[in-house]
Order: structure tokens, then sequence, then C-alpha cells
């Protein structure tokens, strides 16, 4: 019986999940869990690479037994290191939460307008894309891009810890805005008028690409030996493939952290109304592409209970205090009784959960009680003003999407970890007059099993 093993990463957490196939069916199995978290280290939040990959490593020990024949990384999209001429580090792993992409666009619309570059990348502009972190990089360290031989993106750096070979996958790489959508490869053109060195954007491989086998050494400690499939390595791409195709008039939601919306076309859509729309051609499994809306998620929810449980949301701040009349200092708040206290409420206001002011807030309490125009002053208030503003973002999502493509939807299926949220499907289904389904939970783990399983054959 052969065994994949689906690394999935999130920017919250990551699991280790074994599948193999029994009558036609996939039977998974989690083996691995552990908490992902930013660090700071010369001045900027960064991702903790070493205990990532420390992580990488510890659940494919826990999966030993099994011995799986397979294994996939998949992760959050935008963020890279570059590696030197010794193919060692030569930046750090910035966060793409990190303020250092502020006034970044401008650097990137100086040199090329921000239509033309749609129009050629498709991607939708958020402030974070690799193309500003790159900007911003080239402004502040130059030094570290004139050392650079190869750009890697978080998951294909773990694949080169994890096999010694350099690849550059091409759904997380279609995140960086820097690809030409149509020509499925780097927009070289974009790259010179950028003053990117050319160097460090290598060829493109396919999900269901076999990488290679474990390092030596990797294999030793491990217990055993397996080889190394590309999935779609960006997580969206992945859930993307575990959504039941019940018809051609469902929009998809992968619910977790981010929330992305939207549906698979085979075609790129970068006219200018789609420009302003602000929506994104992500590349996906076999070039397809995910038509989408990136949208703050599951972050708000998670950033409000951080807070509230006195958790920093990265080491070495500090929370702003919480100005809600019924927090309880030193309790903490499970999300269940969160969402209790949400439904318990009748506060109606809602907030632009696409303003920017929530992305990385000191205190996300704090901003949305200032977006609003009354104030809400318990945690249930806060709560529905999330919840209730999340679910108008997805339904105004929605019918943007129906009129650029020109299509009518009936249904929408919601994957990842938000799925198991009733009161925000309910909420969601209210709010877009849609047939609502949930899950599967796993589902970005499930489509990185689907490509390991066919390259299995």
């Amino acid at each position: 019986m052969k065994y994949a093993l689906a690394i999935d990463i999130g920017a919250s957490s990551g699991r280790h999940i074994l599948s193999h196939i029994e009558d036609g069916k996939m039977i998974l199995e989690e083996v691995y869990r552990f908490d992902n978290s930013q660090v700071v280290v010369n001045g900027h939040d960064c991702w903790d690479i070493e205990a990532l990959f420390g992580h990488v490593v510890a659940g494919i020990k826990a999966a030993a037994p099994k011995k799986p024949a397979t294994i996939g990384i998949d992760t959050w999209g935008v963020d890279f290191v570059l590696l030197d001429k010794d193919m060692t580090l030569c930046s750090d792993a910035v966060a793409y939460r990190d303020k250092r992409t502020e006034g970044a666009d401008a650097i990137v619309e100086a040199a090329i307008a921000p239509e033309e570059l749609y129009s050629i990348a498709g991607i939708q502009k958020t402030p974070f894309n690799t193309i500003y972190q790159l900007a911003a990089l080239k402004k502040e360290s130059p030094e570290q891009l004139e050392k650079a031989q190869r750009l890697l993106m978080v998951p294909d750096y773990l694949n080169f810890r994890l096999t010694g070979k350099i690849a550059n996958e091409y759904t997380n790489a279609s995140t960086t805005g820097l690809l030409d959508a149509r020509a499925k490869t780097w927009a070289r053109d974009v790259i010179e008028r950028l003053g990117l060195p050319q160097r460090i954007f290598g060829e493109l491989s396919m999900p269901g690409t076999r990488l290679g086998n474990l390092l030596p050494e990797i294999a030793a400690e491990a217990g055993f030996d397996a080889e190394v499939i590309l999935p779609a390595t960006h997580d969206t791409g992945s859930a993307y493939l575990a959504v039941p195709a019940r018809d051609g008039n469902a929009v998809y939601l992968s619910s977790g952290t981010w929330s992305l919306l939207g549906v698979e076309n085979e075609e790129p859509i970068t006219s200018l109304e789609s420009y302003r729309a602000n929506f994104t051609n992500e590349g996906g499994a076999w070039y397809r592409f995910r038509y989408l809306k990136n949208i703050m998620g599951l972050w708000m929810i998670q950033s409000v209970r951080r807070e509230l449980n006195g958790v920093a949301y990265v080491e070495g701040k500090e929370n702003a205090r919480v100005p809600l009349t019924d927090w309880e200092e030193g309790r903490k708040y499970s999300f269940a009784e969160l969402e209790e206290a949400a439904k318990k409420s009748t506060f109606a206001e809602t907030v632009d959960v696409a303003d920017n002011r929530f992305l990385a807030p000191e205190s996300m309490i704090a901003e949305v009680r200032a977006a609003c125009k009354t104030p809400p002053q318990t945690i249930g208030d806060t709560m529905r003003c999330v919840y209730l503003s999340l679910a108008k973002c997805y339904a105004d999502a929605v019918e943007t999407l129906a009129h650029l493509t020109g299509s009518e939807y009936t249904s929408l299926n919601i994957v990842g970890g938000g799925s198991k949220d009733g009161y925000l499907n309910a909420l969601t289904a209210k709010a877009t007059g849609l047939e609502v389904f949930a899950g599967p939970t796993e589902g970005t783990a499930i489509g990185n099993l689907i490509v390991q399983h066919i390259a299995q054959g």
C-alpha cells in the first residue's frame, strides 16, 4: 500500500497528513501539527524559517511507521528567501505583514503603470505582493540582491532543504506579480524595468514534478526515504483541487487566515474592469487559473481572540489595552465562546474588511471600533461586527464576480478551516442568497495529496 504525506503549512499553523487509497477513497490520518509564528529579526517581522524546517522534519519522522512513498509541501504565497552563490541564505524570511512595503507600490508604479502591470500579470494589488517586497528590499538592502543567485518561495526553500534540488514551482511563483499570465513564465521585461537581477528567477516547474528523494542525512534522521513531489505549492492552488465539482455554477471559497473567493478559468481575465475590481488570476495546477478575490478572512477573528487572551501578535510587541467593557483579564476565550457571544448580539454595523487598516494593526479590537460609526462596546458586538462584515464582503465579491464573468452562480462551496464555522456559513448563505456547502475542512491537504496520488499512478 502506497502512502502519500502532505505537509500543509499556513500562516498560523501547519499539519502533516498521511493518505492512502482504499476502495477508491482517500483515507486521511493526521500525524503531526504545529504552530507557525513570526519573530523579529533585524527590525522586521520574519518567519522562523529554521524552526519551520525543524517542524517539517519532525512531522516526516512522525510518519515513519507508514513510510510514505511521496511527500509534498504547500504553504501560503508571496514570501521568499534569497540564496547566494554557495546556495546559503543571504536574506531573512520577512513575513508579508511586515511594514517594509509601505510606499513600495510607488516605486513599482514609477517603473510600470499599475494597469499595464495587471494586463501582464493579472494579479490583484495587495501591499505585500512579492513585487513590492522586492522593491522595498532593493531600496533598503540592495546588497542582498547583489549577492543573490536564486529567489525561492517558502515552499521552494523547504523543498531545497529536503532534497538539495532547486526549483521554482509555478502556482506559488504566480503570486509574485512577476509572471506573464498568458505566457505562464517570468515577465522578463517587467523584471528588467524594475532593475531586479534576472538570474534569481529560475525555470518554473509544474505541480506533479518529481523533485527527487530526501537527502541522505534527512532520510537517516527520518528513518526512511521518500520522493518529494511538487503539489500546487500555493495552498489555495491545492485547496481548489479539493472542491467537489458539482456543476459549473459554483463559487469556491477557501476560508482560512485569508478568504479567497472565486472560480476556475481556462484563461486569465486581465481587463481594465477586472483590474478596477481588484480580482486576481493565480496560476493553478495544469495551467488553470484561479480567478478570485483575496479577502481579509479569519485573521480578524484570530487577532481579536489573541488580543483578548493577552497574546502578542508578534514576539516583542505589546498589545494595546483591550477596550471592551465585558473583557475579563486572565480568561482564555475559545473560538466557540466568541461565536456564541456574536450570536447573542444584535449589533448591525459593518466595516470594510478590505481596508488595509486591518492587515497588521497593533490592536484589531481598537481598529474595528475606530472603523465603526457606533463603536461596539462588548465582545459579542465586536465579533458580530466582524462576522457580518466578512459575510457582506463575500456577497459583494460574488456579485462582482458574476458581472465580470457573465455567469450566474447558484452555490458556494467553502473549504478549509473556516468551513467549520457554522455561524459564518449561515450569515454567508443569507448575505449571498446562495446555497452553501461546507467542507472538506482539510481541503488544502487533500488537493496536495491528489497531485501526489496522480504522480504515484
